[in-house]
């Protein structure tokens, strides 16, 4: 007797799902635009998301001009936000708040489109496209709704994606060097250095810039290096200036001294070539 009864709850289960999902397919094949419209916002609000937007997305066409339109399109985007579609929710948040500009759902709408760009940027290795949409999305929705309850939400994100774009910056910048594409690499960090002057890195960034530098004097034809040796010791003088106390303060120091006597050679031999 004792072991009938899970066995009897489980039956009982079974049923109840198979109840369920006859249900649900008895709606999808129904035309009573009214019953398949109150399963759909009933499931929604249980958190079924994706029977109602399956459901929604089959209404939306039939309401148009229908008071529940509104509130459909909103919830039909949604159901693909908390799918985590993010790319299909972008678009139905931007399409809803485009048809409805004046609707109780359209500060929300605007917001969620630029949350689900945030949501589908990607990591800073990769290409940073969808990034930078992410933060115009962010900034029309803060021009729109400046003092909007959203605000510090909002401003977050735009912080986080700020963070990428640097962090994406900097190790670009930072493969030029390892690569030995030292030209590149300095004006990559220069450009680092301006575009992000509070950044953690950028001593690490100000470090490898005169490295940079001296490997492209010491590696350049004879007529280039003076020029490119005196770059360098800008350079360290910029770098000691800033980090006084920095753990590649002797590194820093070996490129100048060597730097320094690279160009006091040059002007021996340039002196001696001229007394000849």
């Amino acid at each position: 007797m004792l072991t009938s009864r899970p066995i009897f709850f489980l039956l009982l289960l079974s049923t109840l799902v198979l109840g369920s999902c006859s249900g649900y397919q008895k709606l999808l094949k129904s035309s009573d635009v009214n019953a398949k419209y109150e399963a759909a916002i009933k499931y929604y609000e249980s958190g079924d998301y994706f029977k109602s937007g399956t459901l929604l997305e089959e209404l939306i066409p039939v309401l148009k001009g229908r008071p529940e339109a509104e509130k459909a399109q909103f919830y039909f985007a949604n159901t693909n936000y908390k799918q985590r579609n993010y790319t299909l929710a972008a678009y139905y948040f931007k399409s809803f708040y485009d048809t409805y500009p004046n609707s109780q759902y359209t500060e929300e709408a605007t917001l969620l489109h630029a949350k689900s760009l945030f949501r589908d940027s990607p990591n800073y290795e990769l290409d940073q496209t969808n990034t930078y949409s992410a933060i115009e999305s962010i900034a029309e929705f803060m021009t729109r709704y400046p003092e909007s309850k959203y605000k510090q939400e909002a401003e977050g994100m735009t912080q986080e994606l700020q963070k990428k774009l640097e962090n994406k910056a900097y190790l670009s910048a930072e493969l030029y060097y390892n690569l030995r594409y030292y030209q590149s690499a300095v004006v990559a960090l220069t450009a680092f250095q301006q575009q992000y002057p509070a950044s953690s890195y950028n001593e690490q960034a100000a470090f490898l810039k005169l490295s940079a530098q001296y490997n492209l004097a010491k590696e350049s034809v004879e007529e280039k290096q003076r020029e490119r040796y005196l770059e360098a010791i800008s350079f360290y003088q910029a770098f000691i200036d800033t980090y006084p106390q920095s753990r590649n303060l002797k590194a820093a120091e070996n490129m100048y001294d060597q730097s320094r006597d690279q160009l006091a050679k040059m002007k021996e031999t340039k002196s001696t070539a001229a007394n000849q």
